[in-house]
């Protein structure tokens, strides 16, 4: 395949960006989107040129670290796909293809299609965790968890926060993941003696990261590369106004 791709250029974070287009020639169907631009930047590098920096780790769909927003869709156009799992049969020969990073004032470009995500990291110090006593391992079976609530628990935990939610929503929200971070810990025994503080702790640090407030635009769910569903941002809701009262 031949194809043309506008890339999202910018040398750092306080410096002007702009879309600049490289020819991509040779490309296999079967290569992966990430491969493709691996291809691109070995060219680059060979015209003595700066390669493009992205973000990229496993490559296996689930560490999250890739985060492209390609033809204005994060991830791509193939459904519950992170991009480095996007491969070029998906494109046609001659296409022209825009790639972008995540487009959110909490996630500041560092360089090209790299930018901070820290803000999620925060999120997740806030009351992404349990307390447990030290000492030796409990017995496998010392709490008993119902099936329902394990499988709703293991829904929400595949959330790999690689941060396309925030990038889609109109209004930069990350409430999809931090509604699944919550309900992963919160649906389980031994996430109840923090269910209150973590639900109030990690909105509050959602806030100060500078993240949108949620008004149910349904694009996240939409690009989520996990297909993690809009009804745990009603439990979070639930959840918090429970919380609150308490408190």
């Amino acid at each position: 395949m031949d194809i043309k791709v506008r890339v999202w250029r910018q040398a750092g974070p306080s410096a002007a960006g702009k879309m600049v287009t490289y020819d991509v020639k040779g490309i296999s169907p079967d290569a992966s989107f990430l491969e493709m631009i691996d291809v691109l930047n070995e060219t680059l590098i060979l015209n003595g040129d700066d390669p493009i920096a992205f973000d990229h780790d496993c490559r296996e769909g689930i560490c999250g670290m890739c985060s492209m927003v390609i033809n204005g869709v994060a991830h791509g156009p193939e459904k519950a796909t992170t991009t480095c799992q996007l491969h070029m049969r998906k494109f046609k020969d001659g296409d022209v293809i825009d790639v972008e990073p995540w487009r959110a004032a909490a996630f500041p470009v560092i360089k090209d299609l790299v930018v901070d995500r820290t803000p999620l990291d925060k999120i997740i110090q806030a009351g992404g965790y349990i307390t447990a006593p030290t000492g030796t391992a409990p017995d496998a079976h010392a709490t008993p968890v119902p099936k329902k609530d394990a499988d709703a628990a293991f829904e929400a935990a595949t959330c790999i926060g690689c941060g396309a939610c925030v990038a889609a929503c109109p209004n930069g929200s990350s409430m999809l993941f931090t509604a699944a971070k919550i309900a992963h810990l919160g649906l389980m025994p031994q996430g109840q003696p923090e269910r209150d503080s973590r639900v109030i702790d990690m909105l509050q640090a959602q806030d100060d990261a500078g993240f949108g407030g949620c008004t149910n635009a349904g694009e996240c769910t939409t690009v989520c590369p996990k297909g993690i569903p809009m009804s745990l941002i009603g439990r979070l809701n639930s959840d918090y106004r429970k919380a609150i009262s308490k408190r």
